[in-house]
């Protein structure tokens, strides 16, 4: 049994480049994995296409994409969002905000405080709670606003409860603490919060962890045969940006 342990933990911590997305499996549980070295590797966030228009859908990010003679290298949801497709919480695109930050506790996943936010600035990423984002901002390029954390300062959500019997698929974002490689994964079977968080605390030893979403998550990984497809139009996108060959 611990022969069999170490060796799943050193399947999730493999070696990187510059971006690598491969399956992998942690305690039973099957999950995909995207690793990415922002100090070699362009990272976006994504919401409307040239238009104006929601994106909503992987493909009509690689289609704006190649007007840039780029596409992206691998993709997923990246944070909660209203019906109209609007992001929740503070959403930044190339600087410019499209949504506020919010700090106040409520109802649902989101609301489960403390959440978080993804910042991508120029060569490195960082996952910051909340209020101590509104405390001390960033100068993030792009952000996203989502939750709750799954790991803060290396210690797991102190509300997630190990028999919780709440399971969905689940994708997230854990950053390293030098703040160069953000790790993105997805379940490929429902877990609890519990467990997804352990993912990223004890398996890929990454210090901070944010939530992105359940149900509706997807991945857009062709290195692994992950086409993204579904029928539900996404809110925040998030992808890795590479030369279109």
């Amino acid at each position: 049994m611990i022969r069999r342990f170490a060796a799943l933990i050193l399947l999730l911590a493999g070696p990187v480049q510059a971006s690598e997305c491969r399956e992998a499996e942690y305690a039973d549980t099957p999950y995909a994995l995207c690793e990415v070295d922002l100090t070699q590797t362009e990272l976006r966030l994504f919401l409307r296409n040239k238009n104006g228009d929601i994106h909503g859908y992987f493909s009509s990010v690689n289609s704006d994409l190649a007007a840039e003679g780029k596409k992206l290298g691998f993709a997923m949801n990246a944070g909660m969002y209203h019906e109209d497709r609007a992001p929740v919480g503070l959403y930044l695109e190339n600087g410019t905000q499209a949504q506020r930050l919010i700090t106040a506790d409520g109802p649902g996943n989101f609301g489960l405080l403390p959440n978080g936010v993804f910042c991508i600035e120029k060569g490195r990423a960082a996952v910051i709670e909340s209020r101590a984002f509104a405390r001390q901002p960033r100068e993030c390029n792009f952000a996203s606003q989502s939750g709750p954390m799954l790991v803060i300062d290396g210690a797991l959500h102190p509300r997630f409860l190990i028999d919780s019997t709440s399971r969905f698929i689940r994708n997230g974002v854990g950053v390293s603490a030098d703040g160069r490689k953000a790790t993105f994964v997805i379940s490929r079977k429902p877990v609890t919060f519990h467990a997804f968080g352990t993912v990223f605390k004890d398996s890929l030893k990454i210090p901070n962890a944010l939530y992105f979403d359940g149900n509706i998550s997807r991945i857009y990984a062709p290195q692994i045969g992950a086409s993204g497809l579904g029928w539900q139009s996404l809110g925040p996108i998030v992808g890795s940006v590479v030369p279109a060959e």
